[in-house]
């Protein structure tokens, strides 16, 4: 059994190395208990030398932060241009889908130009000024307080309509990908007006640059069984995009 110096030099090597620990694997190769590595990882905390995550720790903050946004368009602009570029190829023939909150999906909405009929539903207002005039798009708004930071709705009345809908693919942007949380974003008001909308789609894509990858918001939108599609940017680690195919979803890398 190491010494309590050990270990902690141990723990932050492989936080050097591999930018996160995980308890189990921690404990069976110091030979300890769980709780000691918890305790070790709690006293690294208080030091500011990692963050605690589920099941680990981690060397970068895994939480994201909510962010006005006028603040997040200007944040990884380009990689969000394509990765909506690509969204755009698996709509198909589909006549109806959602459009959620967010920056990356609202690009979506800037690169929809559609040759038949399509019908978008959508809680957040800057899609729906976007499409309002586009040729072949009816646009349907969701109602409900409109929310600053997002400039979208949330709430009752935006969750009762989505209740009477069926539609082919929801287009979801998220704050967080973590493997051991799931899909997230940081307004608990926003999640569950997103588990409404997963439950009226057939196919969900989950549009997300890869600055998303390893962080979590505050409300957890849904687990990596209910996503068929995932795309993302070319700067995705392999390790990351294997771990979702893993999972069955479909992942595709914008270029």
């Amino acid at each position: 059994m190491k010494n309590i110096t050990d270990r902690h030099q141990l723990i932050l090597k492989k936080l050097q190395q591999e930018g996160r620990v995980n308890i189990q694997e921690l404990s069976e190769s110091m030979k300890v208990s769980g709780v000691t590595i918890r305790k070790d990882l709690k006293v690294l905390e208080d030091k500011n030398l990692l963050f605690r995550t589920r099941g680990g720790g981690s060397i970068n903050n895994p939480y994201a932060i909510e962010r006005t946004i006028n603040e997040k368009e200007l944040i990884n602009a380009e990689e969000k241009q394509k990765i909506a570029r690509a969204a755009v190829s698996v709509i198909g023939e589909n006549d109806s889908i959602i459009i959620g909150s967010g920056t990356t999906v609202f690009e979506l909405a800037r690169c929809l130009h559609p040759t038949k009929h399509l019908t978008v539903i959508t809680p957040a207002v800057k899609v729906t000024l976007e499409l309002s005039n586009r040729p072949n798009v009816e646009v349907l708004q969701l109602g409900g307080l409109i929310r600053a930071n997002s400039s979208s709705v949330a709430g009752s009345y935006a969750e009762q309509i989505l209740g009477e809908i069926s539609c082919g693919m929801l287009f979801l942007g998220v704050d967080g990908i973590d493997f051991d949380f799931g899909f997230s974003i940081t307004n608990l008001a926003e999640a569950t007006l997103n588990h409404k909308m997963i439950e009226s789609a057939q196919t969900v894509v989950i549009l997300a640059d890869s600055s998303k990858f390893g962080r979590r918001g505050l409300g957890r939108v849904c687990g990596f069984e209910q996503v068929q599609y995932v795309i993302t940017d070319n700067k995705v680690s392999p390790s990351a995009v294997a771990q979702l195919e893993e999972k069955g979803i479909k992942v595709i890398v914008a270029r």
